[in-house]
């Protein structure tokens, strides 16, 4: 390899790793609610100004979603693997948390009050 070869390389690599953190930290919209669904069912919409610690006591097991701070994450499962509480805290549009072994799903939504019919509590 020649030393334009290397710059050149080199050029490409660091604007690689400029856009993948713009992408990363550029995020999407922020969300307003979280929508819960066991089996492909809606079973709560929950609005992430509230903060609160929900569970979910299923034929397929305990989870304990937790919002606070305008964020929501899985804070216990009982599930063998435990991926979902890994899955970190979600607050943008389109965010998720996947429990699979339970067939949960908390999905980071950007309903308002007025946009949601139904809140579970």
């Amino acid at each position: 390899m020649k030393k334009k070869d290397l710059i050149i390389a080199a050029v490409v690599l660091l604007l690689a790793g400029i856009l993948a953190l713009a992408f990363r930290f550029s995020g999407g919209e922020a969300a307003g609610s979280v929508r819960v669904k066991v089996d492909g069912k809606v079973v709560g919409t929950y609005f992430l100004s509230e903060e609160q610690r929900i569970p979910f006591d299923t034929k397929y097991g305990h989870n304990l979603l937790v919002i606070e701070d305008g964020e929501a994450y899985m804070a216990e499962s009982d599930c063998p693997d435990h991926y979902c509480e890994e899955q970190g805290r979600i607050s943008k549009t389109g965010e998720t948390i996947v429990c699979l072994p339970h067939r949960l799903v908390a999905e980071a939504a950007s309903g308002t009050e007025a946009d949601i019919d139904v809140v579970a509590k």
